[in-house]
Parts: structure tokens; sequence; C-alpha cells
């Protein structure tokens, strides 16, 4: 509450949260606990959970009254970054501008990985997961080939099926695959993260001593291996680079939180 009033929506309906959704709930208190003035109540860059949670909300109200129109927005957007996947874009195994016969190594030493050496190494990796627990026998295609720029869609058998999933998907789950889907530029490392940490699929984690969560840091590696590698070689920028991987940190973890 500030000034003694409820929390509101942006469609001005009362902030309530799920009984089971705690801690989701104290986060939320404390961003607000943070505020130092009611002007910063209206920057979503404050209260990051609270406009998340927000939409949430206002998403599901919106399907129990019938409107539809939000979720077909939200699906529609997510399913255009499917064509762009950052997961799926992958560099030329060879660059036609290095000179031939230069491999930047001495004698007796191994060749580091190429950077789409390393891109498939995670793509890999996440791409098995989707399509053996989420969308099994849908087949998930890069989206570059080695001599082009231009990128080619799944096929429309791939489409309709991941479609057709996010359409089943609870209002929670969907605004925080939103967010996700614009914080990495990936719909289907959005996927991977929501899948390890909401409640509905919480049946599809990997139950095996010792298999590591596929968490934040996962995320954002998955989506920045071009940047990192470009960082890596040339360091980064202060103030920018720094602040933005940052940022990425936040917004994945305001995923993990509204779901979790």
């Amino acid at each position: 509450m500030l000034d003694s009033r409820p929390v509101r929506t942006a469609s001005k309906q009362v902030l309530t949260l799920p009984f089971q959704k705690r801690g989701l709930a104290s986060a939320i208190a404390l961003e607000w606990d943070l505020l130092v003035s009611a002007h910063q109540a209206l920057k979503h860059h404050y209260i990051p959970l609270t406009s998340l949670t927000s939409r949430a909300v206002d998403l599901k109200e919106a399907d129990m009254s019938g409107r539809t129109n939000i979720r077909e927005e939200v699906i529609k957007m997510c399913m255009r970054y499917l064509s762009t996947d950052t997961l799926l874009c992958w560099a030329p195994g060879k660059n036609v501008h290095d000179p031939a016969g230069l491999s930047g190594t001495r004698p007796g030493e191994e060749s580091p990985k190429s950077l789409r050496e390393k891109q498939i190494s995670v793509a890999e990796p996440i791409m098995g997961f989707l399509t053996s627990s989420i969308f099994p026998g849908v087949e998930i295609q890069p989206i570059l080939d080695e001599t082009s720029i231009m990128p080619k869609s799944q096929p429309d058998m791939t489409q309709q099926i991941i479609r057709g999933w996010l359409h089943g998907l609870p209002a929670f789950e969907l605004a925080a695959l939103e967010r996700g889907v614009l914080a990495t530029k990936s719909l289907l490392v959005a996927i991977r993260l929501l899948v390890e940490w909401s409640q509905e699929f919480r049946h599809l984690r990997p139950r095996e001593e010792g298999v590591a969560r596929f968490g934040i840091a996962e995320a954002a590696e998955a989506c920045s291996i071009e940047l990192t590698w470009q960082t890596d070689m040339w360091g980064e920028v202060e103030d920018t680079h720094d602040v933005n991987k940052e940022d990425l940190a936040r917004q994945l973890g305001s995923v993990v939180l509204l779901v979790s």
C-alpha cells in the first residue's frame, strides 16, 4: 500500500495474489519499502515485480471475462521471436574474411572453440530438452545457413504445436514468458526457464541427483553468447555492458519469482 491506498494494476484492479505466492508477495512488499517517493512508483524500473505481476493479474482477469485480445497479442509477439530466435542464430563455421591458413594458435596448442561451436554446445541441450519433454517429436531447426544472413522459418507443424502450447498457459505463466522473451530475445530460452521454475511443470523437471537446474545464469548465458564472445575479445564498455548484464539478470529473476 502507498499512502493507505491499495496497489492497483494498469486496469485499476486491486493487486491480489494467490495464497501460494507468498515469496512473490514479500518481494513486491520489499520493492515498495525501498521507494523514497510516490513519483518512483510511476517508473517500472523501480517496481519490476509489481509491473510484471500487474500484467499477470490483468491477463488473468481478461481470460476470466472472456476477453482474449490480450492473450492473443502476447502469443503473436512471442511467435514472432521464434523466427529470429537468438538461441538458433549461429555464426558461420568459417569467417570468409579470415586470412587462409591462420588458426591463431601455436604448434601443439589446441584450437579454441569457434563462436559457432560455443553457440551449438549451449543450444543443443536446451533444444534436446524442449523436443523430448515439452514438444515430443517436434523438429526445431537452426534458422541461419552457414552462408546466409537471412533467417528461415520453423516448419509449419512446429509453429502450430508451439502456438497451441502457448494458448494453454495459465495467465501468470504467459505473463512471465512474455517478459522472458523480451529480455532474452529468445522464445526457446524463455520457455526453458519457465518450465524449470513454474509449479505447473514441476513434473517435467529432472529428478536425478546432482543435475543442475536451468536458472538465471544459464538463461543469460544462452542468449548472450555472441556478446560474451565479443567482450571477452575486446573488453566491456563501462556502464553499458555491465549494466545491461545486471538488468538482464533482474528481468529473468522476476520471471522466476512470478511462477515459482
